[in-house]
């Protein structure tokens, strides 16, 4: 699906993100994990072609030139949703394929089946962003990057600002939605216990943790607590444990 060939990104100089190799396959769930400032939601950037980055990305084995037509066929979630204030749920939803031209009835139905895909009512649907609970915004927002029904979801962090009830309530949701949909998924965090939730060991899903804008180690993510690369992930793996 997508494959980095020493991608970088740097800002004033200061490198975000090292000279990076990297391969993503169709279907496959990537967690990004990391300390603050580790360079994870830098690269899920650059997935999304929202960031300049140097070096070679191939979306589907072509090189991206041209980042409006891939930015159809990826969802794009953030942290706390992103959705304007302004619009309702439905109008956030609906933004993009109105602005391709759909027809409404065309709309219209796919806001229903993306609806029952993350339990929202039309009641909750015509209210605005601030009328709706964290979770609520949160499965607009994902309502929002599946609209056009893309290839690949990138997730920043869309649980970090979230009360814990809620956020394990939407993580069992979301993980159930992404093994129904069977699309590639690259999602950032920086808790272990979200990235063991959603990268559980298997063929289809990876953790790769990163520190200073590099991959430090990558695979399975029992694989990364039993047999850590450096100090440096065995450190991280027992901070986030002892809390």
């Amino acid at each position: 699906m997508f494959e980095l060939d020493r991608l970088a990104v740097r800002y004033d100089g200061v490198e975000a993100l090292a000279p990076t190799d990297l391969s993503i396959g169709e279907g496959e769930t990537v967690v990004l994990l990391g300390p603050s400032g580790s360079g994870k939601s830098t690269l899920l950037r650059s997935l999304a072609g929202l960031t300049p980055a140097e070096g070679e990305l191939r979306f589907e084995g072509k090189p991206v030139s041209e980042w409006r037509a891939v930015r159809s066929r990826l969802g794009y979630v953030i942290q706390d949703g992103g959705l304007f204030p302004h619009l309702t749920a439905r109008g956030n939803v609906s933004l993009m394929a109105r602005e391709l031209g759909w027809e409404e009835a065309r709309i219209a139905a796919r806001i229903d089946e993306l609806a029952a895909l993350v339990a929202l009512d039309g009641d909750q649907l015509d209210r605005f962003p601030g009328e709706l609970s964290g979770g609520q915004r949160q499965r607009v927002a994902l309502m929002r990057a599946l609209m056009l029904d893309p290839k690949v979801l990138l997730l920043d962090e869309p649980l970090s600002a979230l009360d814990p009830v809620t956020r394990v309530r939407l993580a069992r949701e979301l993980r159930g939605i992404f093994a129904r949909l069977g699309k590639t998924v690259v999602i950032v965090t920086h808790s272990l216990g979200e990235a063991r939730f959603f990268a559980q060991d298997g063929e289809a899903s990876r953790a790769i943790l990163m520190r200073d804008g590099r991959i430090v180690q990558q695979g399975a993510i029992g694989d990364l607590v039993a047999n850590p690369a450096d100090p440096f992930v065995a450190e991280f793996l027992a901070a986030e444990d002892a809390l």
